[in-house]
């Protein structure tokens, strides 16, 4: 798998490119840093200055660098994935290897870092499901009344809950299509950068 990068990643990380690999594993240091702890206006600043560029370049140098780390530890390349995603940004061999590097370096500690960001809410673990009909009643000789019943699982921290749910194929239907579009809508590049903020 390779990773799919915006417009604006892209030119994050163009002035990467062109920097001396051991200029690059301090800008690898300070993204571990950024991960670690959050921002530290200061660093972009003495960055900035021994570069001789501008604060804002560093800074976004820097969240590139962060946003490539985090997209290759969240979704677990391999070495050749990341370097092959890697190569699509015009970095040369030395540079790719230095980043390489630090991608396998800091892989586990990253992937603790993500864990420990995200929200822990229950999920799935199973479904059984039965469709009942009432074809007649003493009442009503003839009736057809179909339902479904859902027997839905859960685990949250490892305890497992069950929920029991009955619906009429109608509203089964209706909450289908929803979420069908809910996955659709999800898939939006609009969703996935706010997915990617909000981790």
């Amino acid at each position: 798998m390779l990773l799919a990068f915006e417009d604006s990643h892209k030119e994050h990380l163009s002035f990467l490119v062109d920097l001396d690999p051991e200029v690059l594993k301090e800008f690898g240091k300070i993204s571990m840093n950024f991960i670690r702890k959050g921002t530290n206006p200061k660093v972009f600043q003495g960055a900035a200055q021994k570069l001789g560029v501008p604060v804002e370049t560093v800074q976004h140098g820097v969240e590139g660098l962060m946003f490539l780390l985090t997209e290759s530890c969240k979704y677990m390349l391999s070495e050749i994935d990341f370097q092959d995603s890697v190569m699509t940004l015009g970095f040369s061999e030395e540079t790719r290897a230095a980043l390489l590097d630090l991608y396998t370096e800091h892989q586990r500690e990253v992937r603790d870092i993500l864990q420990e960001m995200s929200m822990d809410l229950p999920h799935y673990r199973d479904l059984e499901w039965r469709f009942d009909m009432q074809l007649a009643s003493r009442s009503l000789r003839h009736q057809m009344s179909p339902s479904i019943l859902l027997r839905l699982v859960t685990e949250d921290e490892g305890e497992r809950t069950s929920t029991m749910l009955e619906t009429d194929p109608v509203n089964l239907v209706h909450m289908t299509r929803v979420l069908e579009t809910a996955l659709q809508e999800m898939k939006s590049g609009y969703c996935r950068r706010i997915v990617r903020n909000i981790k």
